[in-house]
């Protein structure tokens, strides 16, 4: 790790970083950023961040505990956050967690990430924990705001970028992601007591939660999936431009993301928009795909 940034960095806090890396190994899937793509330099700060939100979400989702009790560890969380650490602690007693901060704070500090940033992750946790449907596409969008679109403009100040274009057009990206993976994981977030798609698209398309509990995907679920597929893609659009506007190696790792969000997409529309028979993703048959039209940039199909 001492390529970050330029500068030497303790025994302690290189193991910090070598613990949140493991963690974003093992959750790769939905880490995709962690990938061989970025600039090595800027892979440990990447996983402190990553680190810090996967455990967050883990208190969220924790099955366990009451829902008092896993607000409660998300303000513990926040509180350590905002507390920071002075110093790294031997790392043969560290917990976890410890190390975790420990790398947060020292990639915070390096990079000088606004500490609201995080906030707003934790706020989109905790409306996990208390919200489980939404009336609107504004509620679903703003939920967004704060549980995606973080990641995006932390992943720009860790580069070396600070612009309010590049934010925006990031922020588009990052929602169409969250909302790709909300229709991919339909089923699997149902199951959960969760429902994403927000009350006014399924009102339109007269779908009703009572389907789901059958366990499939209605003509009603699929026109309803049409549209937000629909909506999806055109804020994919919107933020393409940052794919561009980044520079090295950055860049290509930009571009695979979006190309594979609108793969994920594609294979959703390809499998009628039924995620309860299939949980449409990206598998090494689509890696042909992906890799000829990153190198065909931007494809005319997308360009439109």
């Amino acid at each position: 790790m001492k390529a970050a940034a330029g500068s030497e960095t303790s025994a302690g806090v290189e193991a910090a970083y070598g613990y949140c890396e493991r963690i974003a190994r093992d959750h790769y899937e939905n880490f995709p950023v962690a990938s061989v793509l970025l600039p090595a330099p800027m892979r440990p700060h990447i996983a402190a961040v990553y680190a810090f939100a996967r455990r967050a979400d883990d208190f969220a989702d924790e099955p366990g505990p009451d829902l008092d009790q896993r607000l409660r560890l998300l303000d513990a969380w926040e509180e350590r956050l905002d507390r920071g650490v002075s110093a790294p602690r031997e790392t043969a007693t560290a917990s976890g967690d410890d190390l975790i901060f420990v790398a947060l704070e020292h990639t915070i500090r390096l990079h000088q990430l606004p500490r609201s940033l995080f906030h707003d992750l934790l706020s989109a946790f905790r409306q996990d924990v208390v919200t489980n449907r939404y009336e609107t596409w504004h509620e679903v969008l703003d939920y967004c705001r704060r549980s995606a679109n973080p990641i995006g403009r932390l992943v720009l100040r860790i580069a070396g970028y600070n612009d309010a274009t590049l934010d925006t057009q990031s922020d588009g990206v990052c929602t169409a992601l969250q909302l790709t993976n909300f229709w991919q994981d339909l089923a699997i977030d149902w199951r959960r007591g969760r429902l994403y798609l927000p009350d006014e698209a399924r009102a339109r398309a007269f779908a009703r939660e009572a389907d789901l509990d059958r366990g499939g995907i209605t003509s009603e679920w699929r026109t309803a999936l049409q549209e937000a597929t629909q909506r999806t893609k055109e804020l994919f659009q919107a933020g393409r431009p940052v794919c561009d506007a980044v520079r090295g190696r950055l860049r290509w790792e930009l571009r695979f993301t979006w190309l594979g969000g609108m793969r994920i997409l594609e294979n959703i529309e390809a499998a009628g928009f039924d995620v309860f028979r299939h949980r449409p993703t990206l598998t090494a048959a689509d890696a042909p795909v992906l890799g000829w039209r990153a190198l065909r940039w931007p494809p005319a199909q997308y360009s439109r």
